[in-house]
């Protein structure tokens, strides 16, 4: 972290024990992200809470050089939050899954999902209920009736220009998806 841990408490005393917690959990996150620039942490007992013990919120901010990460209420309504640790726990949890999202996203890890194909179809079967799909480059791809979307299988034609999504399949390559193209 460029800028120091921020640590504030609110509505309560200060509590030295919390506060060691909250510095080593924080300092995990270095090792989640070394974009980090800072991180302010807010405690506070819950403020809608009406039951004996007290739940606490955590309230986590992390800047990075080009998102704000804001953590509130990991789980407001979880009896387990009346005792600080858990709470503060569930805090750090989220906070790290949006790090290692972030992360991810900036190393271009995030699956891609290549545009749908295109192509015609070249065979129906109304007797098996499925068809075949003709590619740009020649290729053959089966399809089942349940896979045409937005119409029915029975007013596709030979000929027909449709977009697709392909996936292997147990005997070769099929499309999840048809559509027609209108």
């Amino acid at each position: 972290m460029i800028i120091p841990l921020q640590i504030t408490f609110r509505q309560m005393d200060a509590s030295a024990a919390v506060e060691a917690r909250i510095r080593k959990l924080a300092a995990r996150l270095d090792r989640f992200s070394s974009h980090i620039m800072r991180c302010r942490v807010v405690v506070e007992p819950a403020s809608h809470h009406s039951h004996q013990g007290a739940l606490f919120d955590f309230h986590i901010d992390i800047t990075l050089p080009d998102k704000e990460i804001a953590i509130r209420h990991a789980h407001p309504a979880d009896h387990a939050h009346e005792d600080p640790y858990v709470a503060l726990r569930d805090a750090f949890r989220a906070a790290r899954r949006q790090l290692e999202d972030y992360e991810r996203r900036h190393r271009l890890d995030v699956k891609s999902h290549a545009g749908a194909a295109h192509g015609r179809i070249r065979e129906l079967d109304a007797a098996r209920d499925c068809g075949r799909i003709e590619t740009a480059d020649g290729r053959l791809i089966y399809f089942h009736r349940n896979s045409v979307l937005g119409g029915s299988f029975q007013d596709l034609t030979e000929g027909t220009q449709v977009r697709f999504a392909e996936e292997p399949g147990d005997l070769g390559p099929q499309a999840s998806t048809v559509h027609v193209i209108p």
